[in-house]
């Protein structure tokens, strides 16, 4: 029970990594309040979290919104008076194209979610993470180490966000908060599944030969699961990482070394 009567707090809660972060966290003995923009996963989340015997609130948050944001932290503390961990894992869908034909104004969208929604919502809950000691983790992407085509975007957005996550450690730690960055490789879940259907579909193979020729790269010959890299996340968050901040904490299966 490494989270035991925390009440952690996820954005970007969807059918992948985002519920595999608040179940984990629901079964390491924490509440948790769920924000995304939509409700579409949010009811189906909040009730594995009550399963796994925890209080869910769902929140629907756009944290590009001020106000928005403002609103999940303010009913955050109406409700449960702390926060404990913040896991800043919402993220834009990037334009796939090569660098040099990208219109700048197409990364904006993504930049003000990876990023400044990470940031707004660190700045408006450094002074509740600080009362309680708490804690910070932020989902970067295996785009931030690797340089493939068409992925520049997503690079840039992701790269940045490690750089705020490390230098919010340098400012934070004085104050007793821990800030760490997840750095996941691809993860096998829903949203994965579907796109590997897809690409099955258009070779003319199954989804299995797809999965498999991906797995061969990598040390483990697997991808990694959402509850996996979820596990990660738990760590860094909780006080078993307790003199560990400004770390990146590499989950891939081994598909490169870091």
């Amino acid at each position: 029970m490494m989270l035991q009567d925390k009440v952690v707090v996820v954005s970007g809660v969807g059918p992948g990594l985002g519920r595999a972060v608040a179940v984990g966290s629901a079964r390491a003995g924490a509440d948790v309040v769920l924000a995304a923009r939509s409700n579409a996963v949010l009811d189906e989340v909040a009730a594995e979290v009550e399963q796994a015997g925890r209080k869910a609130v769902v929140v629907p948050t756009d944290i590009t919104d001020p106000a928005a944001a403002g609103r999940l932290v303010k009913t955050t503390m109406d409700i449960f008076g702390r926060v404990d961990v913040l896991v800043n894992n919402a993220f834009a869908v990037p334009p796939i194209v090569p660098l040099v034909e990208l219109d700048p104004a197409a990364v904006h969208a993504e930049m003000d979610t990876d990023v400044f929604g990470a940031l707004r919502l660190t700045q408006l809950m450094a002074d509740h993470l600080a009362a309680t000691g708490g804690s910070m983790v932020m989902v970067s992407s295996v785009a931030a180490r690797l340089s493939r085509p068409g992925f520049g975007a997503y690079k840039m957005t992701k790269s940045a966000l490690i750089a705020l996550a490390q230098t919010l450690a340098t400012e934070l730690g004085p104050r007793g908060v821990r800030v760490n960055v997840v750095v996941p490789g691809s993860i096998w879940a829903a949203p994965l599944r579907e796109y590997y259907d897809y690409l099955a579909n258009e070779r003319g193979v199954t989804t299995a030969q797809v999965y498999e020729e991906t797995a061969a790269n990598l040390d483990l010959r697997r991808l990694p699961e959402a509850e996996e890299v979820a596990n990660a996340v738990l760590f860094l968050a909780s006080d078993l990482a307790r003199a560990i901040t400004g770390q990146c904490l590499d989950v891939n299966g081994g598909e490169y070394h870091h």
